[in-house]
């Protein structure tokens, strides 16, 4: 997982593209657009299991931003552009916290799986009491690291970005996940997206030219 991708304020969106690669072409082609709404980077992953599927996350620079990204003509020409017929679910939140529970090695993050949840928890005090509990459970089941984010219009929703070791790691993760995770369980319930697994793609710095 990217570092850039993990800054204090993050949108992000989990959907469907007729093409990827045309996709993230488009998004370089109007790095102005993103970077006049506070936009400083740019995050994609793609899904290991299912074709098509992404997750987008944006860096944001401050919160007024992510309503003017929302408001903003941009984000309808790139959904029309990836082939999406209605606007899906875009999370808007700030960060909790940054958990690492390895030290970097040479082969960086080669390999590894992330794996995004939205969810809504009773509350985000418990939910991070209860990570921290179980942290040494989370690394003996081959999670590296774990990113929190809590939803600026929902105190209880959450995105949480585990990067995990490998894809079988990642596969029995998702099948007995730990008591300590227990967001994985509400993955795909109401509103929310079913557990996204993947891998980094692309990263774009939005106010460098290319």
């Amino acid at each position: 997982m990217s570092e850039y991708d993990l800054h204090s304020l993050i949108l992000a969106c989990d959907f469907r593209v007729d093409d990827v690669d045309r996709m993230w072409k488009w998004l370089n082609k109007h790095r102005d657009p993103l970077a006049s709404i506070g936009a400083h980077h740019v995050v994609l992953y793609t899904s290991i299991w299912e074709p098509g599927r992404v997750l987008v996350t944006i860096g944001i620079r401050q919160a007024g931003s992510i309503r003017d990204v929302l408001r903003s003509p941009a984000i309808f020409e790139w959904f029309s552009i990836s082939g999406v017929d209605d606007i899906p679910p875009i999370f808007g939140g700030e960060v909790v916290e940054k958990i690492g529970l390895d030290e970097p090695t040479p082969e960086g993050h080669v390999g590894r799986v992330v794996v995004g949840v939205m969810a809504s928890v009773d509350d985000v005090p418990s939910l991070m009491d209860k990570i921290h509990d179980g942290i040494e459970r989370f690394k003996r089941a081959g999670v590296r690291k774990i990113w929190v984010y809590q939803a600026l219009d929902d105190g209880r929703e959450v995105m949480i970005l585990q990067e995990i070791e490998n894809e079988l790691s990642a596969r029995q993760w998702i099948d007995h996940p730990d008591a300590a995770a227990e967001w994985m369980t509400s993955a795909g319930l109401g509103a929310y997206p079913t557990q996204f697994v993947g891998r980094y793609a692309h990263l774009m710095t939005v106010d460098e030219k290319v």
